[in-house]
């Protein structure tokens, strides 16, 4: 076999694991308990900081939250969640310090919300009208979904919105690296509303705000809601070829 092919091959072979990883990563929605241990986070989180970034700032930073630690502000924010939905009064004390979704939905995005929501929520038994079911399966977002890794991300609130694109690429490296390790992932905006009772939990500064949440750990296979996944449009529909 000629050099040539020999680096062919390998290119193709690389490329397959790359997709590999890219393409078998979906938002888990249901894990085991199977620890993971330290030294494989901080080989993830090693390969993830590779993310380029603005002038390298490299402006993520990362909590990683365990055993009680981690229950102790589940139980916070469920309780903060469980009285929002019964005092919608305390909405005000509950906002984001940046808008991830749009004030003001318009289409095509708000028919993608839709078609997720209901394709997810239908999956699941649960009809519209059905508050309770509804206010239960958003809560798992605040039980990390049972993976026993839960991440919290920030950044420092002297950056400016550059910096929140650079993170998505960190999030992104984050998400395919443990996937190409065997482990899950689900990215959480869900957290966001809730920084007033994280920020002084995980012991950040008064100059750092909620980027999101990520739960990491092991699927479970068993698990109904892991056969969900979302849709993609085709390259078609987002791309304008020019010259």
């Amino acid at each position: 076999m000629s050099s040539s092919s020999t680096v062919e091959n390998h290119s193709s072979e690389a490329a397959a694991l790359v997709d590999q990883a890219i393409e078998g990563r979906q938002s888990i929605r249901a894990f085991t308990d199977k620890p993971v241990p330290r030294a494989l986070i901080e080989e993830i989180l090693a390969v993830a900081s590779r993310a380029p970034s603005g002038a390298n700032t490299q402006p993520w930073k990362t909590y990683v939250l365990q055993g009680a630690v981690k229950d102790s502000l589940i139980d916070k924010v469920c309780a903060a969640h469980d009285a929002l939905r019964a005092d919608r009064s305390l909405a005000d004390e509950y906002t984001e310090a940046f808008d991830y979704y749009p004030r003001t939905w318009v289409s095509p995005f708000i028919d993608r919300r839709r078609e997720n929501g209901w394709g997810l929520y239908g999956l699941l038994g649960l009809e519209r009208g059905n508050k309770d079911g509804m206010h239960a399966q958003h809560q798992r977002n605040f039980r990390y979904f049972g993976a026993p890794v839960g991440l919290m991300f920030t950044v420092n609130t002297v950056m400016g919105s550059g910096s929140l694109m650079d993170y998505g690429g960190f999030l992104q490296s984050i998400m395919i690296a443990a996937r190409a390790r065997g482990l899950d992932t689900c990215p959480q905006a869900a957290w966001n509303s809730y920084g007033k009772i994280i920020l002084p939990h995980i012991g950040a500064g008064p100059d750092e705000m909620i980027v999101c949440g990520m739960a990491l750990g092991y699927a479970d296979e068993s698990a109904l809601v892991n056969t969900f996944r979302t849709p993609r449009v085709p390259v078609s529909d987002f791309t304008v070829w020019l010259g």
